[in-house]
């Protein structure tokens, strides 16, 4: 009935009434996602009825209820195969400002109806494959680089920043011909970072380190949710960047590294908005070629440096382990490096790990970019191996008992999951530079034995990779320990069935086989 009234005055009346009767509607279906398939054809008119209001002379208030309605019915696949077609998908590009390369975003009064023209065609593009394959011949990917173009430093219009960074999104997802044309032809990856550092107001203290305020106010809505979608469609842009090629290449990366180093370090409207944003930048920095990521640590400026040095000084003497790691005005210090966005991720890690569900989406992801690091990065890894493999003091319990990170890490090594297992395995198998006795020592034999039986590693040795020899960090109760800990313990089965010390097995057996030599 709905679609009735709103279609009989489309067709026959004036814009005036055209856009009372397309608000009434769109008040009352904005929640709305499914729909009556009787009424199927009637929406698929009204739609054709809307393409033809919109190409007439029409008020902004009225070409924006037109466009609420439009982006409603869109959520209806079925409804979409008649309307969408070249001329109707060139509609939207004009009223988006898609079709315009010189025209500037100055009248604010058409900033909506941009803004719903996006909102239109995020819609159509996901749910028709016919104006997927419009997109292209339409080269719309370039159209919205050059739209975004026209947004740089205006943060009045974030939300159509955010609508163009959503379709270039889907566009990427879509179709692999995109990601590459946005990578090299439109020069997508320093157009996306410069969106990156515009949401983040960002301001460059070096050629890749950023000025932090941890005093400053959270990050609006509006900008947190253009980051989101502007993380998202460079994840795809350079998903299949494993390696530079060029010195250039090398450069924007790291840029877009420091990037993501200052978005670990500020905080979104909400808890979960801040999750969602540090979710998105770990997804991004796992893309990045590993050898880049060392902008994700800098030295210390002089003023941090004395002030680490004062610090240091304050620490009992017995304390030299701790002396190593200190944390001076919120900041995070390593070896004379700042070490916030590493310490950020294992903060990351954790809270996933706490979650207790979605391990493979959730934690893997930063799992392996901290086992990449910490393999490519000798200070990252000292760091890591400091804040989860601490100096061993409690060797009275399992090394799965506990709440530190090591217990929880340990505890996913013998998880149900192959892939979450493995790189919870691989991770603290770095941390001890691959060294099999050093695993041991903090996980115990059972844990470690899928690791090791998967490297041929059972009877000792080490990895593959070198790395650079540490001092001794056994602690005196581990020494006094290590006799009596009996890590390796050959077993064998009792006739029974049950598991025992091999040499008692084998007496047993031998106890068998004389009682029946006798009876023979």
């Amino acid at each position: 009935m709905d679609e009735e009234r709103a279609l009989y005055i489309v067709r026959a009346g004036e814009a005036g009434a055209i856009e009372r009767v397309l608000r009434d509607y769109s008040d009352k279906h904005r929640a709305t996602f499914k729909f009556e398939p009787t009424d199927e054809d009637k929406r698929k008119k009204l739609c054709e009825g809307i393409f033809k209001v919109l190409i007439k002379d029409i008020p902004t208030t009225c070409q924006v209820s037109c466009l609420e309605v439009l982006r409603i019915l869109s959520r209806d696949k079925k409804v979409l195969v008649p309307v969408t077609t070249k001329e109707n998908m060139q509609i939207l590009l004009r009223l988006a400002k898609l079709n315009e390369l010189d025209d500037s975003l100055e009248k604010v009064s058409e900033f909506p109806v941009i803004v719903e023209s996006l909102k239109c065609l995020c819609n159509i593009v996901f749910n028709s494959q016919m104006a997927q394959q419009l997109s292209l011949e339409l080269n719309l990917a370039a159209k919205l680089c050059n739209l975004l173009r026209k947004c740089k430093d205006r943060k009045f219009i974030n939300d159509i920043k955010c609508f163009d960074l959503r379709l270039l999104f889907l566009l990427s997802l879509l179709h692999t011909d995109i990601r590459s044309q946005l990578r090299y032809e439109l020069q997508g990856l320093p157009l996306l970072t410069q969106v990156l550092e515009s949401a983040f107001s960002i301001k460059w203290t070096d050629e890749y380190e950023s000025a932090i305020d941890h005093n400053g106010p959270p990050l609006s809505p509006q900008e947190t949710d253009c980051a989101i979608e502007a993380l998202k469609a460079l994840f795809n842009v350079t998903v299949d960047s494993w390696k530079v090629h060029k010195e250039s290449d090398s450069h924007q990366f790291r840029v877009m590294a420091a990037v993501l180093r200052h978005c670990l370090l500020i905080v979104g409207p909400t808890e979960d908005k801040t999750e969602e944003l540090h979710s998105n930048a770990v997804n991004l920095l796992s893309n990045v070629p590993v050898s880049c990521l060392d902008v994700l640590i800098c030295p210390l400026t002089h003023e941090e440096t004395a002030q680490e040095a004062t610090t240091l000084d304050e620490l009992p003497s017995n304390k030299t382990a701790e002396k190593e790691t200190v944390l001076k005005n919120n900041t995070m210090v390593y070896n004379g490096m700042n070490m916030e966005a590493i310490h950020v991720l294992l903060n990351f890690m954790e809270k996933r790990i706490d979650k207790g569900s979605s391990y493979r989406e959730g934690l893997t992801p930063v799992l392996s970019l901290l086992t990449e690091c910490s393999r490519a990065h000798r200070n990252i890894r000292k760091f890591l191996k400091d804040q989860v493999l601490p100096p061993l003091r409690d060797v009275t319990n399992r090394p799965e008992v506990g709440s530190t990170v090591r217990n929880k890490l340990v505890r996913l090594m013998t998880h149900v999951d192959l892939g979450v297992k493995q790189i919870a395995a691989e991770f603290l198998f770095v941390l001890c530079k691959e060294r099999v006795d050093s695993l041991l020592k903090y996980t115990g034999y059972g844990n470690a034995a899928g690791l090791l039986a998967a490297r041929g590693l059972l009877a000792g040795g080490r990895g593959d990779n070198w790395y650079s020899e540490d001092e001794d960090t056994d602690t005196e109760e581990y020494k006094n320990a290590k006799p009596k800990e009996e890590l390796l313990k050959p077993m064998g089965l009792k006739p029974d069935g049950t598991i025992t010390p091999l040499e008692e097995a084998l007496n047993q057996y031998s106890v068998i086989e004389e009682t029946s030599s006798d009876t023979d």
